[in-house]
């Protein structure tokens, strides 16, 4: 099974490497939305601060949507998803590889991103350390989520809009509690229990999410 993981996700990254725009492009949206937000309001450094947690996590949750209608459409299209399907390693090992290569290729490069982007916020040190641990623990939950919508929307017509209204609701969640982990510090509150509840997310996204998500392609598949 762990062989079967392991395929999947080499597999992936190859194809991720071959087409560089596709992750580029999430990457740049990012980078864009949480530019043009600071020009917008204005320079007065209390609302930057104020706006930050919000403005960052929902570039970095926009940004992850970009990637999601490609994770099975194109294995759909050429064949791969029925001999996925009918391998002996259990689908949702090869689903939980392409999942963990979503998050390297669209997550992990906003987490990375953040700080420096977080300094235009004049967001203190600590705050952005706080950001980092909530991006890092919480994009790994939009991919994880994400999956299960483009799982249930694979073959749809106007999939992506269909996949954009039913993942957004799903994402809610994660979003309060990571931008409210960077709020609570910058308040001078403890954001232990936003990053605990975050945490929690995290656990029940990994574990059920890939056995959801393979029976959601069983169904598409037939």
């Amino acid at each position: 099974m762990m062989t079967g993981f392991w395929t999947s996700m080499r597999r992936d990254l190859v194809l991720a490497t071959r087409h560089k725009s596709e992750w580029l492009t999430a990457l740049f949206f990012f980078v864009m939305v949480t530019n043009l937000l600071p020009l917008g309001v204005g320079p007065e450094v209390s609302l930057l601060r104020k706006i930050a947690p919000g403005v960052l996590w929902i570039g970095a949750l926009l940004s992850t949507l970009l990637g999601l209608q490609r994770l099975f459409s194109s294995d759909h299209g050429d064949g791969t998803l029925e001999q996925m399907a009918l391998s002996p390693v259990p689908l949702a090992w090869l689903v939980a590889g392409k999942m963990v290569t979503h998050w390297l290729v669209c997550g992990l490069p906003v987490v990375l991103m953040a700080p420096l982007l977080g300094i235009q916020f004049d967001l203190p040190t600590r705050s952005l350390g706080i950001l980092v641990l909530s991006l890092l623990l919480g994009t790994p939950i939009l991919s994880a989520v994400g999956a299960l919508g483009a799982a249930l929307t694979l073959g749809l017509r106007g999939g992506g809009a269909l996949l954009s209204l039913l993942i957004l609701p799903l994402y809610i969640p994660a979003l309060i509690f990571g931008a409210g982990a960077v709020e609570a510090d910058l308040a001078g509150i403890s954001p232990q229990g936003h990053l605990s509840l975050l945490g929690a997310l995290l656990v029940l996204s990994v574990f059920f999410s890939p056995w959801v998500t393979s029976l959601a392609l069983r169904i598409a598949l037939e």
